[in-house]
């Protein structure tokens, strides 16, 4: 396994492969390995050298975690993408380099059954799984991490050496917290994460085609969207209120809209519509969703006419709206900053969404509410390091501008922006009755700053609440040297 220096004609590529193009990493050198035994001496190198180490596998870290400056040594899963199904365990083997699209390929074509994980097909397994993993499927078959078995981690024992270890749900494995702190603790915090291996909660039997959910037998998709022009202050407060009052009344397990999710897009005016994208599954597919633009258009007064068509679940899981991933996406500077929602936002919060939707400015932003629940909420709060169980949306302020010299501006924008929307917790969304925190999948330093956040509640509580001290002890434990860190990352138990 050789070192890929900047004098590799390899090297741009491969330190270049990020989704935010606004962070830019300069390693000394690059490792691409194949095996578990290259990733334990590769790091076995780094640490004995000394080297600030961190690992990547499909580069769509929101923030700059391995594109630190402080990085020397980069650890590239890319060649590690094998999937198969593993006779031993009874459960799908997804090495950490394979991506979510190649995952939800071999899946299908292979045994006919999903696992509900993201919503770009680029995004890497490695890091997304140990987030939680959440797409556009989460409300009928729950978070990607609820039907995580074991997995397969290399780190490194407080005398300095690598080494790797397999963790699953087993009740009786010694290792267990070692796998639950990867349902949801966040990628980079205890380890390099070689494999992974799945199998639902409730699959009994050797049959791989009974070990995860099956398959959709196919994907409706819908669109709705209005001019701005068209749309004053109080057509915004209505349409915002309606997406947030159907949320409110159709996010429990038990709702007959499960099968549905839904994205608001309230976008700035220089972008000049607002949209509605999303799918639903199941033969009452069309007839789910007419009722639910029904709830939220209709009320509006303007004329509407959705467009909806169905097609595979194949097709689909590899070019979601192709408007969203469209050419160009790979190559934004942007700034999301998230909060879940368990009630919707207020009248007040909606016109403060209004007031910098309009303002003045050369970038593309917007607020992005996403429908969340249903089978992620049937999870207790503490059987997975996913401590979010009962919220009815993921909601995010996004900016995102073309033009470096946009960035300074943009950024005031995006964080005075969530800085507003939450200003009565103190500019965060603090775990109360209206909001419940952050996503650890998309990830915002904001958080940890006092000028940002001044709520007097630390960041690791906005992300992981209640389960914090236990991912603390999984780090003491598993990687007592601190070698794997980043900017958000878990703090050894003092």
């Amino acid at each position: 396994m050789e070192k890929i220096t900047p004098k590799d004609l390899r090297y741009p590529d491969l330190a270049g492969k990020r989704f935010n193009k606004r962070f830019t990493g300069k390693p000394e050198y690059i490792r691409l390995p194949t095996t578990t035994q290259e990733v334990i001496a590769a790091v076995q190198e780094a640490v004995t050298s000394k080297k600030r180490l961190v690992v990547r596998s499909g580069g769509h870290c929101l923030e700059g975690f391995v594109s630190d400056p402080a990085v020397q040594v980069l650890l590239d899963m890319s060649l590690m993408t094998d999937i198969h199904y593993d006779t031993e365990r009874s459960a799908f083997a997804v090495e950490a380099g394979a991506t979510v699209g190649e995952m939800y390929r071999r899946l299908f074509l292979g045994w006919g059954v999903v696992l509900p994980a993201g919503e770009h097909p680029g995004i890497g397994v490695g890091g997304h799984i140990a987030g939680g993993a959440f797409g556009f499927i989460c409300r009928e078959y729950g978070l990607a991490a609820d039907h995580l078995y074991g997995l397969e981690l290399v780190t490194v024992d407080a005398s300095g050496k690598a080494y790797s270890v397999i963790a699953t749900r087993e009740a009786n494995d010694p290792n267990r917290e070692l796998w639950w702190a990867h349902t949801g603790g966040g990628a980079g915090n205890f380890g390099i994460v070689t494999r992974f291996w799945f199998r639902s909660p409730g699959a009994v039997g050797a049959d791989p085609a009974a070990a995860l959910p099956k398959a959709p037998a196919s994907i409706t998709t819908f669109r709705l969207g209005w001019d701005w022009k068209d749309i004053d202050e109080q057509l915004f407060i209505r349409l915002a209120r309606n997406f947030g009052e159907w949320g409110y009344k159709n996010s429990a397990p038990d709702s007959p809209y499960t099968p549905l999710f839904s994205l608001l897009f309230l976008n700035h005016r220089n972008i000049g519509r607002l949209e509605i994208k999303g799918l639903c599954l199941g033969p009452k597919a069309a007839e789910l969703i007419n009722e639910h633009l029904a709830a939220i258009a209709g009320p509006l007064g303007l004329p509407y006419t959705p467009q909806i068509e169905e097609t595979s679940w194949l097709r689909f899981a590899l070019n979601p709206f192709p408007e969203l991933f469209q050419p160009g996406y790979d190559n934004v500077l942007a700034k999301p900053k998230d909060a879940f929602l368990r009630q919707p936002f207020t009248d007040s919060q909606i016109a403060t969404a209004y007031k910098y939707l309009n303002m003045e400015g050369s970038f593309g932003g917007g607020l992005g509410m996403a429908t969340y629940g249903g089978k992620v909420n049937t999870v207790p709060p503490e059987a997975t390091a996913s401590a979010q169980r009962d919220c009815i949306f993921d909601t995010a302020c996004n900016v995102g501008w073309g033009d470096p010299s946009a960035e300074a501006a943009a950024l005031t924008w995006v964080r005075d922006f969530y800085k507003e929307l939450f200003i009565k917790t103190g500019g965060v969304p603090v775990p109360n009755e209206q909001t419940d925190g952050c996503m650890i999948n998309h990830p915002d330093i904001d958080l940890k700053d006092p000028e940002w956040n001044q709520s007097g509640v630390p960041w690791h509580t906005l992300y992981y609440k209640e389960n914090y001290p236990r991912l603390q002890n999984v780090k003491s434990k598993w990687d007592p040297l601190n070698i794997f860190q980043h900017a958000l990352s878990v703090e050894a138990a003092k």
